[in-house]
């Protein structure tokens, strides 16, 4: 892509990072697809994630936490902050490819941990790739270290008898639903302490992304999962992605975690999807493990960095579904 002479002529100057807008929205994706899409070498840089949508969907979750880096009046990066209580995370962070390497990339990190200091976020992390020494080194600089991969998998989705009592968050009447959405908080919280992802459960029903699957047993919650479903959203057109899932850490973990998944592929099933996508850090074995058990298969590994270096909720023992992209 040809630069513009405004910012050929801008490019030793330092950005100027300002919240994105409404506006900033379609430049904004153009640069996501072109960026991921050139670093992964694919033949049209432009298609990278078809009609997914990442850009619009996180900048209308939270507003104040999404950035763009300009150069003299035009957008050429842009990062976003992801709010679930005591933990933070950010992605994605783009620079147009013909001004990589000018520290774009380094500014336009100060106002995620900007986020994260304000909302008190106790443990942060991110998703990138394993083989790039130039973005591990980037985040390490912020105090974001190496730690376990995280899988991307999906499986192919066939028709097959329910044998796992769910419901939707969508199916609760309105009077109820903040209570399921606090029941989802109390699970959550005790997964890990002041982990709450009310914020995308609330972000996908008013968006109208997908929904949260929700497993009870009697009146106690056991299980959840923040769902989105076909184009226009993180999943794109024939998928259902499990942006976060979570079981109670009882001594029905194991169990009730292999009923979420079966309860999330009748879900995509409903929603007409032919594939089930979603993300699980390596250190949580078991997890792991029974995805692969369930068909599951990993399409591509990712890097989860984490600051403080510490093991967070990514640790042997929590059936815990989610990647940080």
């Amino acid at each position: 892509m040809e630069m513009s002479k405004t910012v050929a002529a801008s490019v030793k100057q330092a950005a100027a990072i300002q919240p994105l807008r409404e506006s900033d929205l379609d430049r904004a994706d153009q640069i996501f697809r072109l960026a991921f899409g050139t670093f992964i070498g694919i033949p049209d840089p432009a298609q990278f994630a078809g009609d997914a949508d990442y850009v619009r969907t996180r900048f209308r979750a939270d507003p104040s936490a999404a950035f763009g880096a300009f150069l003299d009046g035009e957008l050429v990066g842009s990062n976003f902050a992801g709010d679930w209580g005591s933990v933070g995370f950010f992605g994605p962070l783009t620079v147009r490819p013909d001004l990589w390497d000018r520290g774009i990339a380094k500014q336009l990190m100060e106002p995620v941990l900007g986020c994260f200091e304000r909302w008190r976020t106790s443990h942060a992390g991110l998703f990138t790739f394993p083989n790039s020494q130039k973005h591990v080194g980037l985040y390490q600089r912020f105090g974001f270290w190496p730690r376990f991969l995280t899988a991307l998998m999906s499986k192919p989705l066939a028709d097959s008898p329910a044998t796992v009592r769910w419901i939707k968050l969508s199916d609760a009447p309105d009077a109820q639903r903040e209570q399921q959405i606090g029941n989802c908080r109390e699970l959550t919280d005790a997964v890990y302490a002041g982990l709450d992802v009310s914020s995308d459960i609330r972000s996908v029903a008013r968006q109208r992304l997908g929904d949260t699957v929700l497993l009870y047993r009697g009146d106690r919650l056991r299980a959840m999962a923040v769902c989105h479903c076909g184009p226009g959203t993180e999943a794109g057109s024939g998928t259902c992605y499990v942006k976060f899932g979570a079981v109670r850490p009882d001594g029905s973990a194991s169990a009730n975690f292999d009923d979420l998944l079966a309860a999330c592929e009748q879900f995509a099933l409903q929603q007409g999807a032919t594939r089930l996508a979603a993300g699980v850090n390596t250190a949580r074995h078991e997890a792991y493990a029974r995805m692969q058990q369930r068909g599951f298969r990993t399409d591509t590994n990712g890097l989860a960095m984490q600051r403080p270096n510490e093991e967070g909720y990514n640790r042997p023992g929590m059936f815990i579904i989610d990647d940080w992209r």
